[in-house]
C-alpha cells in the first residue's frame, strides 16, 4: 500500500493576521458581529474575502452581487499574483499610515485599497479582451469610491493610496512597486494625443496630495513629488520636485521615501 502523508496546510501569516483581528474586533464590538463575520470570518481565504468586498461594493441594479462574484472568483482562481499583490498592499497600508493599526482596516474600511483591488480585478478583464467588462468595473469604482483608473494602466505591487479621493491614472500609466500617493492625484496626458501618452512612476515614489504628473515623462525611482506640483518633464531618480511646473529642489531626503512618507521639504533635502 503506497504511504500516505498529511495534507499541509498553506501558510497566510496576512490572511491568519486579519482573522484574529477579525475574531477581536468582534468580541469588542458585538454590533459589528455581522459585518466582520460577513466580511471575514464566513471566508476561508483572503481571495474569497475579497472577491464578496468587490461584489458587495459594486453591485447595482444593472450587474448583481453574483454576477460580480463569479468574476471576481474566476479572476483570483486564475491568476494568483491577484491575492499576492493584495497582499502586498495590506502591508504596505499598514506599514505607511499611521491611522492604520491593524490589518483588517484596508480590506473593510479604506477605499483606496478597495478600489485598488477592484482596478487589479478590472485589468484582468482587461488583458482577457473583456474589455466592456472592465470598463463596467472602472466607471463603477470612480462612482462608488472616487477613483477613477483605466483599466489598461500597470500598476505594481505594495501599492499606498491615502484617502484616494479624486484619483485619476490614466490608460497607459504605470505604477511601480512600493509606490505611496495621496488623494487628488492626477497621471494624466497633455491633450488629445493618442497612443503612450501618460507618466511612468518608477518603483517607490512618493506622490504628494494634488500633484498632476502630465505626459509620457519617467518619475525616477525613489523620487518624492512634493503636494499641488504640476510635473511636466522627467524626473531623475532620488530627487525631491516642487512647484507649478515642477523643479528640482534637492535630493529625496531618505533612502526609501515612499515608506517613510516624509514630505516635509527643507535644507536638508
Amino acid at each position: 500500500m503506497a504511504e500516505r502523508h498529511p495534507k499541509v496546510a498553506t501558510v497566510d501569516p496576512v490572511w491568519s493576521h486579519i482573522c484574529e483581528e477579525a475574531k477581536a474586533a468582534v468580541r469588542d464590538e458585538p454590533l459589528l458581529g455581522g459585518f466582520i463575520h460577513s466580511g471575514i470570518l464566513h471566508h476561508a481565504t483572503l481571495e474569497r474575502a475579497l472577491s464578496y468586498r468587490f461584489s458587495l461594493k459594486l453591485a447595482s441594479g444593472e450587474m448583481s452581487e453574483q454576477i460580480l462574484r463569479e468574476i471576481a472568483d474566476e479572476a483570483y482562481a486564475t491568476d494568483p499574483t491577484l491575492g499576492q499583490a493584495a497582499r502586498a498592499d495590506i502591508v504596505a497600508v499598514y506599514d505607511r499610515d499611521p491611522a492604520c493599526h491593524r490589518f483588517m482596516q484596508p480590506m473593510m474600511f479604506f477605499k483606496g485599497f478597495q478600489a485598488v483591488q477592484a482596478f487589479r480585478i478590472g485589468h484582468w478583464l482587461w488583458t482577457r479582451g473583456r474589455r466592456d467588462l472592465a470598463y463596467f468595473v472602472q466607471m463603477r469604482v470612480s462612482e462608488v469610491f472616487g477613483v477613477d483608473i483605466h483599466p489598461n494602466a500597470r500598476i505594481g505591487k505594495g501599492i499606498m493610496i491615502d484617502h484616494a479621493h479624486s484619483i485619476v491614472i490614466g490608460e497607459t500609466a504605470v505604477v511601480g512597486d512600493n509606490v505611496s500617493m495621496l488623494h487628488s492625484v492626477t497621471l494624466g496626458g497633455t491633450g488629445k494625443e493618442d497612443g503612450d501618452r501618460h507618466p511612468k512612476i518608477g518603483n517607490g515614489v512618493l506622490i504628494g496630495a494634488g500633484a498632476k504628473i502630465l505626459g509620457n515623462i519617467h518619475i525616477g525611482e525613489r523620487s518624492r513629488i512634493a503636494a499641488g506640483s504640476v510635473v511636466l518633464h522627467d524626473v531623475p531618480s532620488c530627487k525631491t520636485v516642487a512647484g507649478v511646473p515642477a523643479k528640482i529642489v534637492g535630493e529625496a531626503g531618505c533612502e526609501q521615501p515612499a515608506l517613510t512618507m516624509d514630505q516635509l521639504i527643507d535644507d536638508g533635502v
